[in-house]
């Protein structure tokens, strides 16, 4: 079985961000998120060995999400001006690396990430997704697993079906039931208030579906949730659509231009510039480097990491 890896482009930059010190480049550039990024591509590349390779990332234009609720993640603060900076560095990373990049006006990364999940699936891939976000969670089956960063970016923690349910206590295609329960602080949408963790899980497991739950109201015991769940419905519904991810956006796909046989040198030359000496000596090794004269170093060498 041939492997897909998919990097959630935005949750690595902001794992890197928050797990790095704020080291720059001697023009005064930040690069502590581009050097976390391509760190991590580095290391799942190694442990994983794809056939296949994509990285996905968010637009700033807003997403359907935006449209459907006016409050959806409009609790997150400010993002910062040196992550900011980094992005656009980070997506000429990836292009100098070769890897195929991808985005969409109106959506999210998830939902990239969750209609190129379906169709290699489909076709018999093993696809690992690299990701701190959770949500993605709901995507995991039988042959597509999470990749999360633990501790920082040094260790990797694998998700399937069953590490799902032990840390959750629900199936993963019972995610989007679980947070349309109980909402989602981070995006910062309600759910049904008053409906906490354990009541959700207990619901789930006897009636499986919100759908159901809604048909077999009168059959759950506590009329404190059945009032709680009758006066919450709209959120209940709202809350769901927002916790779906997409699995069928029209992308222009070209599963050809995905194939990864390898970082392309161009990589080197983005990297030199950037003086991610250590870096790159670790993703290409000693033979592949052209020697050149060393700069000063302005800094400790943007500390090695694994």
């Amino acid at each position: 079985m041939q492997t897909l890896l998919i990097i959630d482009g935005n949750a690595i930059m902001h794992r890197a961000y928050h797990a790095l010190p704020p080291f720059k480049a001697a023009d005064g550039t930040p690069t502590n998120v581009v050097y976390g990024y391509l760190s991590m591509l580095n290391k799942v590349v190694t442990d994983f060995k794809p056939d296949y390779l994509i990285s996905c990332f968010d637009t700033p234009e807003e997403t359907f999400r935006n449209k459907l609720f006016k409050k959806y993640q409009s609790q997150r603060p400010k993002i910062d001006d040196d992550f900011i900076l980094q992005i656009p560095l980070v997506k000429q990373a990836v292009d100098a690396s070769g890897i195929e990049r991808m985005e969409k006006a109106g959506y999210e990364a998830d939902d990239l990430i969750g209609t190129i999940t379906r169709i290699f699936e489909k076709n018999n891939f093993r696809v690992v997704i690299l990701t701190g976000d959770k949500d993605i969670f709901q995507l995991i089956t039988d042959s597509v697993f999470v990749a999360s960063p633990q501790l920082g970016l040094a260790n990797i923690k694998i998700f399937d079906k069953e590490e799902v349910e032990k840390k959750l206590d629900i199936a993963p295609n019972q995610i989007i039931e679980y947070k349309a329960l109980v909402g989602d602080p981070s995006d910062n949408y309600p759910g049904a208030a008053g409906i906490g963790p354990k009541t959700a899980c207990k619901l789930i497991h006897q009636f499986g579906t919100v759908e159901n739950i809604y048909k077999n109201i009168d059959k759950i015991e506590s009329e404190k949730v059945r009032e709680i769940l009758k006066k919450e419905k709209d959120n209940v519904l709202l809350s769901e659509k927002l916790a779906t991810i997409m699995t069928d956006v029209e992308i222009d796909l070209d599963i050809e231009r995905l194939k990864f046989k390898g970082f392309n040198k161009k990589l080197i030359d983005f990297m030199t510039k950037y003086q991610m000496n250590t870096l790159t000596k670790r993703i290409f090794g000693e033979k592949e480097l052209v020697k050149k004269e060393e700069p000063k170093k302005e800094k400790p060498d943007q500390i090695g990491l694994f």
